[in-house]
């Protein structure tokens, strides 16, 4: 099984969409949203991901098919300097627990080199060991806030801050 991390381009934007709705509906058991009246649940800032400067998109391929994306950007909820943000990271069911997110969130990260800044939802027990794993492998030194507020509709965040060479 070999895996691609290639950027999403504008003429992709459709299909990161749509696997946006994927990850929304499951991170929809966490935060209790609905959908809107045409069954969706929305990404308002996926526009900025073509326009902003500081924001990038990716997708996760395995075999060549779409296995999941990742999300960064440079809104962060806790740092004020020039970090980034892992804005939204997913990995379709199919090909979860064999690595791949891991490997991928990896070379997203290393893709972006200095300050960074990842919330967790505390509701989403099985993202916390995830992501220390991940961080343990790209960076030394890591601090966990816990509470961070704004984050979250309903619920406090714990956030990373960690540094990448």
């Amino acid at each position: 099984m070999s895996y691609t991390i290639e950027k999403v381009t504008f003429i992709e934007r459709s299909t990161l969409e749509r696997l946006l709705e994927l990850y929304l509906y499951e991170f929809s058991s966490w935060e209790n949203t609905d959908v809107n009246q045409h069954g969706l649940y929305g990404y308002p800032y996926l526009d900025y991901y073509f326009t902003e400067p500081k924001r990038f998109a990716y997708f996760i391929k395995v075999d060549g098919n779409l296995a999941g994306f990742a999300m960064v950007c440079d809104y962060c909820y806790v740092r004020n300097d020039d970090a980034f943000f892992m804005a939204e990271f997913f990995i379709l069911k199919k090909y979860r627990n064999k690595g791949i997110g891991k490997l991928s969130a990896i070379e997203v990260i290393k893709k972006h080199p200095g300050s960074w800044e990842l919330t967790v939802h505390p509701k989403n027990t099985g993202s916390h060991s995830f992501w220390h794993s991940v961080i343990q492998a790209v960076s030394k030194n890591y601090e966990i806030i816990e509470n961070v507020e704004g984050v979250y509709e309903e619920t406090l965040a714990s956030a990373f801050l960690f540094e990448v060479e």
